[in-house]
């Protein structure tokens, strides 16, 4: 089996379980290229000999593992996502176990899922276009806000800096949206507006029922408050049910398409994927990619067919790829 590990050493805690992974990983014979990610490597850099191998395996923060799988859409090689960041929601959304050692025999038994990959486009102050890919969500107004006042206490308070950075504004700016969603028009006010592929958070909570990155589509999110602590109406209401199809989910607006953009009333910050963008836009245009990577996925995962052929892993060393 040959394996090609990209790491963001940079990514989360600074854990050791990727080196943990890749001694669970690894057998007699197989191949294995570590490469940790160095300043200004890009992410179609780091996967340009990626059907060199069998798996690619995504080692990093949600940023980190999403813009890689943008690179590698429509390649031939299977990708598995190994949580090393902050939140790792990108990882919860797929749904494997994430325990190293689980995540090495996901790899070997060699299941895969055909998923979705997004990409969106925008243009900074001095109207210069920029583009990246996405696999959660990107969004402008209150979570781009949120994104940057918790960037200085991630590494000390993890996923309860983004908490902490609410409660410190508490009167977010409201503005005017105009959302074209495959060319029907929506006009919104609210305090973000967010493009989702994948929109489950912490606690397994989906902020909208049924979205997944196996549909081709695209969810658009708006919440309609101007007020931080009504933000908590919909993680509440997430809490007694979580995939919102019976109570819904208060102060939430949503539409669906393959192609979305978003204008705002004014300039303001824009997160994707939980990195924030230098500066302020006034708009943004996103697009799917259907079936673009073939994910690995264990028998925990959403995503993982019910029909489809017994696993290959069970006790046994059997795998999936032929020995070199």
């Amino acid at each position: 089996m040959r394996t090609l590990i990209i790491h963001n050493p940079k990514s989360g805690f600074g854990s050791d379980a990727i080196f943990e992974f890749e001694r669970s990983l690894v057998h007699q014979g197989d191949t294995c290229t570590f490469h940790e990610i160095a300043d200004g490597e890009t992410p179609e850099e780091l996967v340009r000999n990626a059907e060199d191998y069998d798996v690619c395996v995504l080692s990093g923060g949600d940023g980190t593992v999403t813009g890689l799988l943008h690179a590698l859409r429509y390649r031939d090689v299977a990708a598995c996502v190994f949580p090393s960041g902050t939140a790792n929601l990108f990882c919860a959304n797929v749904g494997n176990a994430m325990e190293p050692a689980a995540l090495a025999r996901a790899c070997r038994v060699g299941h895969t899922a055909l998923t979705d990959i997004a990409e969106v486009h925008w243009h900074d102050a001095e109207g210069t276009e920029h583009s990246r890919g996405f696999g959660l969500m990107c969004g402008m107004g209150f979570d781009a806000q949120l994104m940057s006042s918790a960037i200085p206490n991630k590494k000390s308070m993890g996923e309860i800096a983004y908490f902490a950075a609410a409660l410190e504004n508490p009167r977010p700016v409201v503005s005017h949206f105009t959302i074209f969603a495959d060319g029907v028009v929506h006009e919104c006010d609210g305090i973000t507006c967010m493009v989702a592929n994948n929109a489950m958070m912490q606690g397994d909570i989906e902020i909208v029922p049924d979205c997944r990155m196996d549909d081709g589509l695209l969810d658009v999110i708006v919440l309609e408050t101007s007020d931080a602590v009504h933000v908590l109406k919909p993680i509440f209401a997430g809490i007694l049910d979580r995939s919102g199809k019976s109570i819904g989910r208060p102060q939430i607006q949503t539409f669906t398409g393959k192609d979305i953009r978003v204008v705002s009333s004014e300039p303001i910050p824009l997160q994707v994927d939980g990195d924030v963008i230098e500066g302020t836009v006034t708009s943004y245009e996103t697009s799917i990619y259907p079936a673009a990577n073939r994910m690995i996925v264990d028998s925990m995962s959403r995503y993982h067919a019910e029909d489809s052929e017994a696993p290959r892993f069970s006790g046994t060393d059997e795998i999936a790829y032929p020995e070199a």
